[in-house]
């Protein structure tokens, strides 16, 4: 059966096999004859698919009662079905263009849900390697089930053909893609790279929301592209049209670029005028961006020493985060952070640090503590008041106060005591599977370095 559904050179053919012998058609046939399907689909010119000698579109085929009883016999067996053909019909499903509510996607959906936990990588990564189209693709990283779950070895598959089909994607699909390589932290250079050539092409006819989605796994990787010395004035230019018309996807844009240490001066300018702030502060989204734009304010003091435009009022400045993380509180149970306040405790005592503390411009760090050259750690009771990190809750703005000289003044009221961070770096601060932390772990790090912070790496 394998063989004459492999042979066949029509869509009929496929689906009279398959349909009138139900009897020789076993699992591993279902998806065979569906990845045929899709093949013959894309081979043919719309109106050139025939069933019982008519000439039928693919739409029309979709409609048709031989495909129906296929669907339908898919539908009453997958329960029985092994992994590989359950997942290998699902992505098949996807190649020929069924919609996510259809009855045989949500029953395949289903049962690949219920039997998640029995997966391995083979079962989940067989996908198109040579039959991948804009509508599959989309429908394969629109699925929630997928979407959810890190499929690696898909990944580095799609890597080899995907610069090749780039050029015939949707910005939505390939900033679908883009979202799920963000959301896995997959550091896949040949990926990450055809997105780029893609917003270099591309990218004048996007809108910026768009191209945010676009350019945040370039910062989330901390990967600088092949192509960024083109890339990257490409997007200031950009931007320079564009600032205004949704500023929260502009300071997202320049956010991820400041993570990956380039720092557009043009735009700056307007992200730190009257005009772009008023527009900001009439907006429902002002606090999150005056979040992001006391960040970039800080960065600049701290990075971007030759910028002379105009900063951020400081009216307008406020701590960007104000507790832990949401990944880092959402997860505390599998990090290490419990196990190694344990330690502190019972070392130097809880009186000498601090956890979870909040420092200017709005970085939470994991342990803070006084240390000199000796070893000697500074029991809290004896720093000042003023010499203790500001709390998140102060009421005068830290980022008012120039960051660098504030903690210079800290350091030398304690004489040889040198503020210590303890950074507990958990496996989702990196990108999956490598020694890189993520860009905003990264400039975290930078920034607290600069401001004079001795950071030790846990």
């Amino acid at each position: 059966m394998k063989r004459l559904i492999e042979r066949s050179r029509s869509v009929g053919e496929v689906l009279r096999w398959v349909t009138q012998n139900p009897s020789k058609v076993s699992a591993s046939h279902y998806p065979i004859a569906l990845h045929k399907l899709g093949q013959l689909l894309q081979q043919q010119q719309p109106g050139q698919a025939t069933v019982n000698g008519e000439s039928r579109g693919p739409g029309q085929m979709l409609e048709q009662p031989e495909f129906q009883t296929l669907c339908q016999a898919i539908i009453s067996g997958c329960s029985k079905f092994d992994n590989f053909s359950i997942v290998n019909c699902l992505y098949a499903a996807a190649a020929l263009g069924l919609p996510g509510e259809s009855p045989l996607v949500r029953v395949l959906e289903d049962e690949s849900r219920s039997r998640l936990g029995r997966f391995n990588q083979k079962d989940v990564s067989m996908v198109f390697s040579s039959e991948a189209n804009n509508k599959a693709l989309e429908a394969i990283f629109s699925s929630q089930l997928f979407y959810e779950n890190r499929q690696e070895r898909f990944i580095r598959s799609m890597a080899e053909w995907l610069p090749r089909k780039a050029e015939n994607l949707t910005p939505y699909t390939m900033a679908l893609i883009a979202k799920y390589v963000a959301r896995h932290r997959l550091r896949e250079p040949r990926l990450l790279d055809t997105i780029a050539n893609f917003l270099l092409k591309r990218g004048e006819q996007l809108d910026s929301k768009v191209i945010q989605k676009l350019v945040f796994p370039f910062s989330r990787m901390n990967y600088r592209p092949s192509n960024h010395s083109e890339l990257f004035p490409k997007l200031e230019a950009i931007l320079e049209q564009k600032a205004g018309s949704s500023p929260l996807a502009t300071v997202n844009i320049l956010m991820s670029m400041f993570q990956l240490s380039h720092f557009p001066q043009t735009v700056l300018h307007q992200v730190f005028s009257p005009a772009f702030i008023t527009n900001v502060m009439s907006s429902p989204y002002a606090l999150i961006v005056r979040r992001y734009l006391s960040l970039l304010d800080a960065a600049v003091e701290l990075e971007f020493r030759d910028y002379s435009g105009p900063r951020l009022d400081p009216r307008y400045r406020v701590l960007m985060f104000e507790h832990a993380l949401t990944a880092d509180e959402a997860n505390r149970k599998y990090s290490y952070k419990g196990l190694v306040a344990e330690a502190l405790r019972q070392l130097v005592g809880e009186e000498c640090y601090r956890q979870d503390e909040v420092l200017p411009p709005g970085y939470c760090t994991d342990f803070l503590l006084w240390v000199n050259r000796s070893g000697t750690v500074l029991p809290l009771s004896r720093v000042s008041a003023a010499s203790k990190a500001p709390s998140a809750h102060t009421t005068t703005s830290p980022a008012a106060i120039s960051l660098r000289s504030s903690v210079l003044a800290l350091t030398s009221d304690l004489q040889d005591f040198a503020p210590v961070v303890l950074s507990v770096n958990d496996k989702w601060h990196y990108c999956q599977n490598s020694d890189i932390l993520v860009g905003s772990r990264a400039m975290r790090d930078r920034h607290l370095r600069l401001l004079g912070y001795c950071l030790v790496q846990v």
